[in-house]
Formats: structure tokens, sequence, C-alpha cells
């Protein structure tokens, strides 16, 4: 008999476990969203739809997009160097930059390369990581990338940062009011107080065609609405059928006999499309707890009245309204206290693709204090067509006192609803006209963008030009006035340098470099 040399995951001998960094995961978060948004409910008029089609139907208020003055360059830029000045970290504490993106304005040269330019005055050069590409999902393999990183061989003591962004922009007609732009930044390392809990990830990938971008000349998609709604809730099912077993498992070796449920997350988060799709998601786990239960109860508790969907075969109900209504119905309450929350973004914003699912996580955080947030495990699904899928699990830290990094993670986020608050509201008409612009002038050489650089916020990076190279320069708004800045050396604020094997504190600080650079010119 041939005995494998693998073992599941979570069952490595203590000794090899107790050698990994302690509780890698996230320590740091930085959001960034466009500074326009157009209403939904005025779009619905202006596209002459039913009133609610996007706001009740989808779940969508406002929906944020980028002048032809922002691409992915730039919004990776300004939400890299806004996490840097926030958390007060040096360049050279850094030594893995990863960035996950479907927003491809270039066949080779990575965005990672051109955020390299941050680093030019640390000297800092040894930084390792690309773009990981896969629609919606490059954020989430880019941050397992990280952190596979910090526990690895190849860790040399210091941070990794990974960038989540994109611009999501469809053609006139249906699928138009399920875009959005942004970009979420994250610090990475040991002692976290997102940290990851290890080997509790749910991972599924199949091929399908339901959301591609086969056109290497234009920025839209070719997309099989009713198919990628079947392929994100099989994914769903998939992935937390595997999480389940993998939890039960670590749960049997530590001698505990119970089941997983909804009920062993203080939150859930989902990648979102749009709002009424995570409703759904959340629904959906719920039937699976109800399916997968061997003796439910049907006369009281979250499973009452439920009796009359108790044979049915799963793979069948993905768009079998009766299931649909019972189970939405029926997880109300969890959805209330587990969910909700995370739809800050989405609800405001629109669907950032990449950044989507930790745009939903950090408005959990920018929602919760620090003693509501601590102890709880907070489920994550990404998703990304094609399709690629995990669902993973995050433990936040006990640690809630005032000072510590969960404190100082939620401080930094709980201004996120003023944020989107701020940005300025343009008419449906507007709006049109500047995805009109885009579609015109994308991949133009030899180009000087029109949009106003007034309108964008303070701190945000912008395009000043593509030469007749297609290469790209940037800019940057300064951040305590209107006035673009001038080129300039790129100087810090008492920044702390990570020794080797340590980390680094994260001191506080706000002050932040300020450049003009280019996108290859050298």
């Amino acid at each position: 008999m041939i005995v494998s040399p693998f073992r599941m995951p979570g069952s490595l001998p203590a000794v090899c476990e107790a050698a990994w960094p302690k509780d890698v995961g996230i320590i740091a978060m930085e959001v960034y969203v466009p500074s326009q948004f157009v209403d939904q409910a005025e779009l619905e008029e202006y596209d002459g739809v039913g009133s609610g089609k996007y706001t009740v139907g989808l779940g969508q208020a406002r929906m944020g997009f980028c002048s032809d003055r922002e691409d992915i360059n730039s919004l990776c830029l300004t939400v890299v160097q806004r996490l840097m000045e926030r958390s007060g970290l040096s360049y050279d504490s850094v030594g893995r930059l990863e960035v996950g993106t479907e927003t491809i304005i270039d066949k080779s040269k990575s965005t990672k390369t051109v955020l390299m330019q941050l680093f030019e005055e640390s000297g800092n050069t040894d930084v390792e990581g690309v773009d990981t590409t896969n629609a919606c999902y490059g954020g989430t393999a880019a941050l397992f990338n990280a952190v596979n990183w910090v526990e690895s061989s190849s860790w040399d003591g210091r941070y990794a940062v990974v960038v989540a962004g994109d611009i999501a922009v469809y053609a006139t007609g249906s699928a138009r009011p399920t875009g959005g732009a942004g970009a979420v930044a994250m610090l990475v390392g040991p002692n976290a107080p997102l940290a990851f809990e290890r080997g509790l990830r749910g991972t599924h990938m199949q091929h399908a065609y339901d959301f591609y971008k086969p056109d290497m000349v234009s920025e839209y998609p070719v997309v099989d609405g009713k198919l990628s709604i079947q392929c994100y809730l099989s994914a769903l099912d998939r992935c937390y059928s595997v999480f389940r077993n993998k939890i039960h498992a670590q749960w049997q070796r530590e001698g505990v006999e119970r089941r997983c449920s909804l009920e062993d997350f203080g939150f859930m988060v989902f990648h979102s499309p749009y709002c009424k799709l995570v409703q759904k998601s959340l629904a959906r786990l719920m039937l699976n707890d109800f399916m997968c239960h061997p003796s439910p109860n049907t006369e009281s508790g979250p499973f009452s009245g439920l009796e009359a969907f108790r044979d049915v075969k799963i793979e069948d109900t993905y768009f079998d309204r009766d299931v649909e209504k019972a189970f939405m119905k029926a997880s109300s309450e969890l959805f209330e206290n587990k969910t909700k929350a995370s739809l800050l973004i989405s609800n405001q914003n629109g669907n950032m693709y990449t950044p989507s699912v930790y745009g939903c996580l950090a408005s959990v955080l920018a929602q919760h204090t620090p003693q509501q947030l601590a102890g709880q495990r907070i489920g994550v699904f990404s998703y990304g067509s094609g399709f690629a899928a995990t669902l993973y699990s995050i433990r936040v830290t006990q640690d809630a006192t005032p000072g510590s990094a969960l404190d100082k993670m939620v401080s930094s986020l709980c201004d996120l609803q003023a944020r989107l608050d701020s940005r300025k509201k343009v008419s449906p008409g507007v709006f049109a006209e500047n995805m009109k612009l885009r579609e015109e002038t994308h991949h133009l050489a030899n180009y000087i963008p029109q949009g106003s650089v007034e309108e964008l916020s303070p701190g945000t990076w912008y395009l000043t030009r593509v030469d007749e190279k297609h290469r790209r320069q940037y800019a940057r708004r300064s951040m305590d006035d209107h006035r673009p800045l001038e080129a300039g050396l790129l100087t810090a604020a008492e920044h702390i340098p990570s020794p080797l094997k340590k980390m680094p504190r994260i001191p506080t600080t706000t002050a932040g470099p300020e450049v003009v650079i280019s996108n290859g010119d050298h």
C-alpha cells in the first residue's frame, strides 16, 4: 500500500506550525473611490427604464465613475500612497508589492512597475511581486500571494502591500448600472488585527464564458448575465462545502464535535457585483445549511416553515423564485446582523471588480467599534468570472484597547461615509458624456486628457498625457488645496525603516510625498 506524503490543510505537526509567523493578515487598509458619482434613480429615468429597476432590483443607490483623467495606474498610485502616508510607513519597509486588477492598459508592463516610482526616493528596489489577473478574483489571488510570502522561507521580515483596483464600465444597456470604480490597498504582515485562519480556504475553479474581455481595443466586457449569476452561486455552494469540510476536520482534531453554519461567522462579506445578489447569496448559504443539516427544526427557529424545500436538489435552485423568496425571508435577520453593513461602498459607489469584496470588508470595519469587532470570525467570499472563487475566514484580534492595531485600523476607516458624502453628483447626461469620451479615447496615443483636474479629490494622482509611444505621465493634486503639484522630489516625514526579521511599529503621521511621475519615460 502506498501512503501519500501529503497532509490535509491544518494537519501539520505542531513543531512546523510553531515556526510560522503568528497571526499573518491585514494590518491596515486604505480605500479610494472617484470624486464623482451618478444617482441611480436619475439614471433609471434617463435610461427610460422602470422606476426601481436599478435602485430596488439591483439594490444600487449611486455609481462612482472616472473621467479620462484617471486610469488603473493612477487609481493604484493614489491608494498606495495614501496607505503609506496614513500608516506613516517608509517605502523601504515594504518587501513585496502585489497588484490585482483586470483593467489592462498594457499587455506586458505591469501596474506594479509603475507603482515602483513611489519607491525611488527611498532607494528600495528589492520589492517582489507583479500583477495578477482573473476578473474580480485578482485582488484575492494577490492577497493570498502576500500572506503566503510572509509565511514562507522567502520572507525577509518586511511588510507586503496588496492593491486591488479597477474601473468597471459597460456599454450602454442593462449592464451599465452595475459599473463602478475604485481601489483598496492593504498592508500585510504578522501580528495583524485581521488574521487569516490557516488552512480554512474553500476554493472552486472552473471554465466558463460568463464574463470576459476578448476585445483588446475596448474597455467593455462580453457578459452572459444569467450564466454569470449561475456561476457565482454554484461557486458559492462549492466553496462553502469545501470550507465546512476543512473546519470540521480541524475541529475533529481538536476533539470538537459540531457542525459549521452561518452562526459561526460574526460577519459575512461577498464580492458584490450589485447589492441584491449579495443578499441572495447570504440566503443561499442558509439554504446550504438547511440542506446539510441531518434533522433541521422546521417547527420553530431559523428553518421554521421551510419543510417543503427539504428534498430540492441544490443545483436546480439557482433560478427557483420560490426557494429564493423563502430563504431570503428566513435569512433576513442574519442579513441585517452579518452582511448589510458590508454593502455601504457597494451601494454608494457600485462594483469595483477586484476591490469589491475588500470594499465590503472595509465597510464592516468602518461601521463598527473595535469592541464590536474583537474576536469575531469574518467570512469572505471572493468570485471572479471565468471562473475562480474562494471562501476563506479572517479572525479579528481580541485586543480592542485604545491605540491597538485594531483601534488604529477602525479609526482610519471611520470617515468612510463622510468620504462618500463629499463626492460631487453629476447628471446622467454628464456621466454618459464621460463614458463616450473614455470609449473614443481608450488606448489613444499622443493624447492629452480632457477631464477636469479640479473635480478630483486632493491627493489624487491623475493622467496628464499619453505620448506618441503610449508612455503615460501622471501628476498628483495637492493634499491641502486644489492646485496640481509641480514636479519635485519624493520627500517623507519621519519614516521608520523595518529592520530585518522585525516588523516596524506604525507611527502616526499624515504628511506625504509630492511628485510628478511617468509610465516608463526614463
